[in-house]
């Protein structure tokens, strides 16, 4: 971890520098699309047109929630900011501006260059105001490509097409941007590995810093889930998903692109997503916006922390802003039971996997002493690999990371 806790407390001096680096990463859910994409699962709203009104109300909802929640993360740096949705370069350069001012004297940092992301679809609108966007310190893009090739796109219900994706990614590079993330999503609907070979040869023209990869999943109440439940449409057979999964970490590695997480590549170790990091190594992260959750602080009272819910509609987490922004969302205390099954799936999920040691440290025992059946059942199928000088120590197989949600079921489940 880049960064060493600093006691601010008698009670903080108990929390272990280790599982606690004394930082905050800044999360926004700014959740307006022009095109909700079929797929979606995400708290999003329809808005083909944001209007002023509605953006300057949203952004002093935000600003609201922010000064109303910064006392809960008081003593802490900066340590990355997020703009994520729905599709937050949506909103001018100048509502993004307010939201970074704001959150930069909320939460000092000693550090001039903080990991500011903002996501970013493809589209003319958005592209211009690209060099906006790089002025007031926006300094990483992930960018909703897709796919380069324009049927895939069509069946994906994606509002943009290749040329406009080219035109944006172009674009990017002319503002000075040196940080770019793409989206990749494969096992669409009749996409085969040669239509996914393309998308890879085109994608890696673009030299991005950074990939992410992600298999198309049918999410019960979106229209996708609901025509697959009607037998309307037919997901990517399971053992070609897996064959795509190997021919993108194959293609990539050739490339020079390190794969630190199941669907995330970077250039170099500096270029992993830092903010994502948060996540994965459960550090303190505040979210703010409809549908944002955050990862509280840990605390004597909760030394495995806890986590908040924003509402998913737009109304309702209007309603609590006005009535307690301090308290927007409904808080849930981690358990060491469940944060157990978390610490083992969440390092599961990374390259480097499950240090047994520094497990031993937060919860007393290793991980044998708590999941010995799901550790010996994963093994015996392949999907696990057991450190033989340090037992405990796991990480996920070739096979295993094709399987990574069972994996993670498996322990999420055990008492």
């Amino acid at each position: 971890m880049a960064e060493t806790r600093v006691a601010t407390s008698e009670a903080d001096a108990s929390i272990d520098e280790r599982f606690d680096d004394g930082a905050v990463g800044v999360y926004l859910h700014l959740p307006f699309c022009e095109r909700i994409c079929p797929y979606c699962d995400f708290a999003v709203v329809a808005a083909p047109r944001l209007t002023p009104e509605t953006e300057a109300r949203y952004t002093a909802g935000l600003l609201a929630e922010l000064e109303a929640r910064r006392s809960d993360f008081s003593g802490r740096g900066l340590s990355t900011i997020y703009f994520g949705g729905g599709t937050p370069s949506l909103f001018t350069p100048e509502s993004i501006g307010r939201l970074l001012e704001a959150i930069r004297a909320a939460f000092p940092s000693a550090s001039s260059e903080i990991e500011t992301t903002l996501e970013l679809n493809p589209s003319t609108v958005e592209r211009d105001r690209l060099r906006g966007f790089r002025g007031i310190g926006i300094n990483r893009l992930s960018v909703g490509v897709q796919s380069f090739d324009d049927d895939v796109l069509k069946r994906l219900g994606r509002a943009h097409r290749a040329e406009v994706a080219r035109q944006t990614l172009t674009a990017a590079r002319e503002a000075d941007f040196d940080n770019l993330s793409i989206d990749l999503i494969f096992a669409a609907p009749s996409q085969d590995e040669s239509g996914l070979a393309r998308d890879l040869e085109e994608l890696l023209e673009w030299a991005p810093e950074h990939v992410s990869t992600y298999e198309l999943t049918f999410e019960p109440e979106t229209p996708f889930g609901r025509a697959k439940a009607a037998g309307k449409l037919v997901p990517c057979d399971e053992d070609r998903a897996a064959d795509m999964m190997l021919q993108i970490e194959t293609r990539l590695e050739r490339a020079g692109y390190g794969r630190y997480e199941i669907s995330s590549y970077s250039r170099t170790t500096s270029l992993r997503a830092r903010h994502n990091a948060r996540y994965w190594q459960r550090q303190a992260v505040l979210g703010l916006g409809m549908g944002a959750h955050s990862t509280e602080a840990r605390s004597v009272e909760h030394p495995h922390g806890s986590r908040r819910a924003n509402p998913r509609t737009l109304a309702e987490w209007e309603k609590r802003i006005a009535a307690d922004a301090a308290r927007t969302g409904a808080e849930e205390t981690l358990s060491a039971a469940g944060s157990r099954g978390e610490a083992v799936f969440l390092a599961l999920r990374q390259q480097e996997g499950l240090c047994a040691a520094f497990f031993e440290a937060e919860f007393g025992g290793r991980p044998r002493d708590f999941f010995a059946a799901e550790i010996d059942a994963m093994t015996g199928r392949g999907w696990l690999i057991e450190g033989e000088d340090a037992p405990g120590d796991l990480r996920l197989s070739d096979s295993g990371r094709l399987f990574a949600d069972s994996v993670a079921a498996e322990f999420a489940t055990a008492d």
